[in-house]
């Protein structure tokens, strides 16, 4: 039996296969009472297997995984079976040679017609439950432990729940049952193996997409958003189209619901980046933005300025979102998707508009919390992510969280800007598209990021608000030097407690200085003015990591400004000749700058000098 076959086809050769065996038990000459027994055990199984054929027959939706399990085992202990009968059919010596070992093969076989046929008896209580519950009866979940999954108890409630997850009618056991999935799955690495090895996400998925009640959806949510802990996993949930289903949900379901949903895409895009690409064709990034601002503005009922110019910072978010076509309900949202899915109730969104009027304003932040976490990891090493979110103008909504929240929020804000920055540096177009300096976006980002370097004092905020602005150093004119003076105090303010800080600070001045920046000359000669060049130094005392980019960017000044007075000569030429023998002066980069350095500051000070060799003779 081909695995490609229909759990029909597997039945109907089973049965067959126990006609067979009723057969030679009643043709069996010798061990006829051991025949006997061999045949009760088999009708007790050829019963429970045709109620099985009816049951498979009559469920359109049926969970085929704990049948194909036990049906292929039922189909080993019934083969062995047959061999064994079929011997007994034989007489004179030969039957006599055959007895002496045929004893002990039915000693060995009839303990394994009893588990098949216990086996098959669990098989039916489950089936018998969803049954029952379909009827408008009720039964509960099958907990008991079937011989076959004897030696490892999880399997058995994994079929179970997802039995009835998949067939049951009743509502309140199929919440319970993704309950228990969600808490199976949070337990270990190897229940989620199970879980998704056994087909429980395809279930959770079809609970999640039908939107029966808000706390199902959240038990169908949870449940795979602790499921999508590995690569490997998160792609079985993609391959269910399981993305498509979860931005659907994200536009038009109740508070409760988008605020799982939105973790479990965080989930999804933390562990694979196909699926991160996966959400960007779906476009997840436009029902995130907006519900980010769902308290504020009605995205689907635009009011754009009178004066035709965005004046606030609402207004500008609420052009952007509207600014491209997107689907206001739904069911246009799916249509050009997938038209073999459902339509949904055009009058679905108002309810949950609503609803959402009337929640309360933890639930509210919750939900922003979320999708804001949702943005960062979606964008996190993702360009095609990160230009949607510039797209749809949600680098202001982010900015207006930063300044206005604290907290989560203002955090997933931060880190998602961060990621958009990132990405910007590494990509022209988006730089100039998102970052250009006559942008509201940009200067909105650029205050606030200004604003947590000089106002916070918490290396979590702190690192990302400095990393955006060295990502930008490239977008960054000759005369906007406010950003140079923050980062130097950090450098100069270096002490045990913010040495991350200041290295990362130093890092950042080196995109404003390194010669791949147009301005490099002017951003340098900036450094050095706001006395950049005495924190450097300081700073190569500290720790390796501190030591390597401290001295790229000292290179980069002398490089640049080896003959202008602000540089400090003698304190930057000790410093570099220090480095030269340091083991710090292996690394690529410092091989070759280290050289030039030092031959650029004697090129430009050795008459203060004369009887100094200079380095590059």
């Amino acid at each position: 039996m081909g695995s490609e076959e229909s759990i029909e086809e597997e039945l109907s050769f089973l049965i067959l296969l126990a006609d067979r065996v009723r057969k030679s038990v009643e043709e069996a000459k010798s061990f006829k009472n051991e025949c006997f027994e061999v045949g009760k055990q088999v009708d007790c199984l050829l019963r429970m297997l045709r109620s099985t054929v009816c049951l498979t027959t009559s469920s359109s939706s049926l969970y085929e995984r704990p049948i194909r399990r036990i049906v292929s085992e039922v189909s080993k202990n019934l083969e062995q079976a047959l061999t064994l009968v079929r011997r007994c059919k034989r007489s004179g010596i030969l039957g006599r040679v055959v007895t002496i070992s045929s004893a002990t093969v039915f000693r060995k076989l009839f303990p394994l017609l009893d588990n098949s046929v216990v086996d098959m008896k669990w098989l039916l209580s489950v089936y018998d439950v969803v049954e029952s519950n379909n009827g408008g009866g009720g039964g509960g979940i099958v907990l008991s432990l079937p011989p076959i999954a004897s030696n490892d108890p999880i399997l058995s409630w994994v079929w179970s729940f997802t039995a009835v997850i998949q067939t049951s009618s009743s509502l309140i056991d199929r919440i319970e049952a993704a309950n228990q999935l969600a808490l199976l799955a949070a337990d270990n690495d190897r229940n989620k193996k199970i879980i998704v090895e056994e087909g429980g996400v395809p279930p959770l998925l079809k609970l999640l997409k039908e939107g029966v009640s808000a706390e199902s959806q959240v038990a169908a949510s949870t449940a795979l958003a602790n499921l999508a802990t590995d690569q490997e996993w998160v792609r079985q949930i993609v391959a269910e189209l399981g993305v498509l289903i979860i931005v659907q949900v994200l536009w038009d379901s109740p508070m409760l619901v988008q605020t799982s949903v939105a973790n479990l895409v965080s989930r999804m895009a933390e562990n694979d980046s196909d699926a991160q690409e996966e959400f960007a064709r779906e476009n997840a990034i436009r029902p995130l933005v907006s519900l980010l601002l769902s308290d504020t503005l009605l995205l689907d009922e635009p009011k754009p300025p009178q004066s035709g110019k965005p004046t606030t910072l609402q207004s500008l978010v609420l052009l952007g979102v509207n600014s491209h076509e997107y689907p206001r309900t739904l069911h246009q949202h799916n249509v050009h998707l997938n038209s073999s899915l459902p339509s949904e109730d055009s009058s679905r969104g108002g309810n949950h508009k609503k609803e959402r009027e009337n929640e309360k304003p933890e639930v509210k932040l919750q939900l922003k919390i979320k999708c804001a976490e949702a943005l960062w990891l979606l964008s996190r090493g993702s360009l095609s992510n990160s230009q949607r979110i510039t797209e749809t103008k949600g680098l202001l909504c982010l900015a207006k969280y930063i300044e206005k929240e604290q907290g989560g929020l203002q955090f997933n804000c931060l880190m998602t800007v961060m990621e958009i920055a990132g990405a910007a540096e590494l990509n022209a177009d988006l730089r100039r598209a998102a970052f250009n300096t006559n942008s509201p976006a940009a200067k909105v980002v650029v205050d606030q990021m200004l604003r947590i370097i000089q106002e916070e004092d918490t290396p979590s905020m702190q690192i990302p608000a400095i990393k955006v602005i060295g990502s930008l150093a490239r977008a960054f004119r000759a005369r906007d030097t406010r950003v140079h003076g923050p980062l130097v105090t950090l450098v100069t303010q270096l002490d045990h407690r913010n040495l991350d800080v200041a290295t990362e600070a130093v890092i950042a001045l080196g995109k404003f200085a390194c010669p791949e920046n147009f301005l490099c000359v002017q951003h340098s000669n900036a450094i050095i003015e706001f006395g950049g060049v005495s924190a450097l130094v300081r700073l190569l005392r500290v720790s390796e990591r501190a030591q390597l980019h401290g001295l790229i960017l000292l290179c980069y000044l002398a490089l640049h400004m080896g003959n202008s007075e602000a540089l400090d000569w003698s304190k930057s030429l000790s410093a570099l000749e220090g480095a030269a023998r340091a083991p710090v002066s292996q690394h690529p980069l410092l091989r070759e700058l280290i050289p030039k350095a030092i031959y650029q500051l004697d090129l430009y000070h050795e008459e203060d000098h004369p009887h100094r060799q200079s380095y590059g003779s």
